[in-house]
């Protein structure tokens, strides 16, 4: 009698053993890797292998998510604008809850940007008329933006002051996104933003604060302070207009 064949099974492992070079890359996720076995695990996919458990590629948009997260969660502690104390750019720190009862715009600004002209020149426009109503703007200098805030703090006020009068306060100049961000823009942000906060986009970013220290409204950096004019107004109970 001849010798009986071996089972289909094992005749296609065989030849699958002797045909396959020594150099083949590892199986990737699929379906035949699946049926290798009932009861092993498919072999991990090459691109996402199992032991990259901190992978960056997969884990660097959840890295920022949390970074954000944080950032949301260290501001919220604080009800309003009025729990802060920043610096002036003499380094004096200043509390925040001298300003309640005043509405405030604050900016995140800079001395060699497209926009320096246009918004420096309409914000002493809207500072010259509603100081005496409540009004008042708090500008933080910052360099994070193509390094267009390069100078020191003295140079930063006495250019802001000489070219376009500026009267209202300058504070130091701070970080606005990143690991440094500075306290209050992390309230800023987490208040009028994403899910998470949204990170400042550029120079010349605006938000608009009540009297009782609340976020409003928040502007894009190409937005021009008199077109918010009517949003200020609003606030003060004024019906004046430029």
């Amino acid at each position: 009698m001849p010798p009986r064949p071996a089972p289909l099974l094992s005749r296609l492992c065989a030849a699958a053993v002797t045909t396959r070079p020594s150099s083949a890359a590892p199986l990737r996720c699929g379906r035949h890797a699946r049926l290798a076995s009932p009861f092993a695990l498919p072999p991990p996919c090459p691109r996402f292998p199992r032991s990259a458990a901190v992978s960056p590629l997969v884990l660097r948009p959840i890295a920022g998510g949390f970074a954000l997260f944080s950032m949301a969660a260290a501001a919220s502690s604080a009800s309003s604008v009025h729990d802060f104390t920043v610096k002036d750019a003499s380094g004096k720190e200043v509390d925040l809850s001298t300003y309640k009862g005043k509405v405030l715009l604050i900016v995140n600004v800079a001395s060699q940007c497209g926009l320096t002209n246009s918004n420096y020149t309409e914000l002493s426009q809207l500072y010259e008329k509603y100081k005496d109503q409540g009004f008042e703007i708090l500008a933080f200098p910052c360099n994070q933006f193509g390094g267009q805030e390069p100078g020191t703090n003295e140079e930063i006020v006495q250019f802001a002051c000489t070219r376009f009068k500026a009267e209202y306060p300058i504070f130091d100049k701070v970080d606005v996104n990143g690991d440094n961000t500075a306290p209050i823009y992390k309230f800023l942000k987490s208040s009028k933003g994403s899910l998470f906060g949204e990170n400042i986009k550029w120079n010349f970013s605006k938000f608009l604060v009540d009297k009782e220290g609340r976020v409003v409204e928040r502007y894009a950096p190409t937005t021009s302070p008199l077109s918010i004019e009517k949003d200020i107004k609003k606030l003060l109970g004024s019906s004046s207009t430029l």
